[in-house]
């Protein structure tokens, strides 16, 4: 039984681009799919697929590199809010993530956004994690 859904996310893709896969396979949640979503409109992943079977669905992600080196393009995932203590900030609280380079997910009572697409809408939430 998994407590944190997020983090086991968010560990299956670290681990995945540590033993150099190619895809990594997760279980499916509205929250997991919008995060998947927004990792692939920020060029962090390569592709990733819905697919529904009897019970939640899958996950899958094809993860990126660099074509000569095998670097991945996520350098570091970090889990910021977490079951035993929620994190939480206002529009003008968001921290720059790597001085602009990285991206702060957050749960807003808008949907699930970057950082910046919270700024402009002026909706503060729950800092999920920081992806750069």
């Amino acid at each position: 039984m998994v407590t944190d859904p997020i983090a086991d996310f968010l560990t299956r893709i670290r681990n995945a681009q540590m033993a150099n896969h190619r895809i990594v396979e997760i279980p499916a949640s509205k929250l997991k799919k919008r995060i998947t979503e927004i990792l692939y409109d920020k060029g962090y992943i390569l592709k990733y697929k819905f697919e529904e079977d009897n019970k939640q669905g899958l996950i899958k992600i094809a993860l990126k590199y660099d074509p000569q080196t095998k670097i991945p393009a996520i350098t570091d995932l970090q889990r910021i809010s977490r079951p035993g203590l929620r994190q939480y900030s206002k529009p003008d609280g968001f921290t720059r993530i790597k001085n602009g380079l990285g991206i702060a997910i957050i749960s807003t009572s808008k949907g699930v956004m970057t950082d910046k697409e919270a700024k402009q809408q002026n909706v503060g939430g729950e800092v999920v994690c920081f992806v750069y």
